[in-house]
């Protein structure tokens, strides 16, 4: 696959969607967005470092604005300062009408502007089966505890982004019992990840564990792979049935995780930055309900403390649970694309969870 620089320097280019569907090209002054082997779209580059001006598009409407999406998370990643770019979109009024029904773009001014916060909900760059709606709510009750329906789980991959820092996709996939069994167990019985999972045991058990967490219609197993490489196993939760709805006051969609990154290869700042936010992303675009999204670490585990905090996280409060003393943390909707939080902090390193 093409790899992008981040050094703005010289040809780049920049893969979007889970299976590289679209990739942008950047030389000089020029964009050229290829889906297919077709170029959707050609924008030119001004001056004026937030303007963009297009010279060339597809006349298929919803190609032409799959293309300014792609092009614009690309622009927003490489030059991670901007907070709008504006479309000269000059005899396109059916293209800029598509982007502002799509909600991708707002007219300002008489400007058509794209804004970050936007163009990183649109559940096309990023997700397998994009089309997959919302359920529709109705509340049933589990185990004493109303919450709303949830869908059917998903299977195999579900989420798929470009990391230009690392030149590499991460991505996100179902877990399969036969296929990942051996994977979890031997991450289970790693030390460092069993001093805070205390999951350690046999194959037996393993396989007990992965089947409940599957057959639970509440949590999501979840694979998450840079490039084909396996590195970590994720366990998503609608917060609502779970062990942590006593402990705050659980909205309807809120979404929990736990993690565990099994290869020590892909521990770090320049990893984190990468799966963290991919992660909170997922959840975000997953459901356009979720508007919060909560975690229970250790109260002791000063590391991925320091890592939330400086992901968006507030620290709401210490809690117990029967077997730990937990920090309650939260992210916001509103602050996560607000404030661009998908790209890595300038606030120094994050520290190897």
């Amino acid at each position: 696959m093409n790899k992008a620089s981040d050094s703005g320097t010289g040809p780049r280019a920049f893969p979007v969607g889970p299976y590289s569907a679209q990739t942008v090209f950047h030389e000089g002054d020029r964009l050229r967005v290829v889906a297919a082997d077709v170029t959707a779209l050609e924008l030119r580059l001004r001056e004026c470092v937030d303007h963009v001006e297009i010279l060339n598009a597809s006349d298929d409407r919803e190609v032409a604005a799959r293309a300014v999406s792609a092009s614009a998370e690309a622009l927003f990643a490489w030059r991670p300062g901007a907070d709008r770019l504006v479309l000269d979109f000059a005899g396109r009024a059916p293209l800029a009408r598509e982007l502002t029904e799509s909600g991708l773009a707002i007219m300002s001014e008489g400007q058509l502007v794209l804004l970050p916060e936007l163009v990183m909900q649109r559940r096309d760059n990023w997700l397998v089966n994009p089309g997959r709606p919302p359920l529709p709510q109705l509340h049933v009750i589990t185990d004493g505890k109303r919450h709303p329906r949830r869908a059917a789980k998903p299977a195999g991959k579900v989420y798929g982004r470009f990391i230009p820092w690392l030149s590499e996709v991460i991505s996100f996939r179902v877990a399969d019992l036969e296929k990942d069994l051996h994977l979890l167990h031997r991450w289970m019985n790693d030390p460092r990840v069993d001093a805070f999972w205390n999951e350690a045991g046999d194959l037996d058990k393993h396989r007990r564990y992965l089947a409940g967490i599957l057959a639970d219609p509440h949590m999501l197993p979840l694979i998450g792979c840079f490039g084909e490489q396996p590195f970590g196993y994720f366990e998503l939760y609608w917060a609502k049935e779970n062990r942590i709805a006593p402990f705050y006051g659980a909205d309807d969609y809120d979404r929990g995780w736990h993690v565990v990154v099994g290869e020590d290869a892909f521990r770090g700042a320049r990893y984190i930055s990468a799966w963290l936010p991919s992660l909170m992303h997922y959840m975000f675009l997953d459901d356009c309900r979720t508007q919060r999204i909560v975690g229970e670490p250790a109260a002791a585990h000063t590391q991925q403390l320091r890592n939330l905090e400086r992901s968006g996280f507030a620290k709401i409060k210490n809690f117990d649970f029967p077997h730990k003393r937990a920090t309650l943390v939260m992210l916001l909707r509103e602050r996560f694309f607000g404030d661009r939080l998908w790209l890595p902090a300038t606030a120094g390193p994050a520290v190897s969870s």
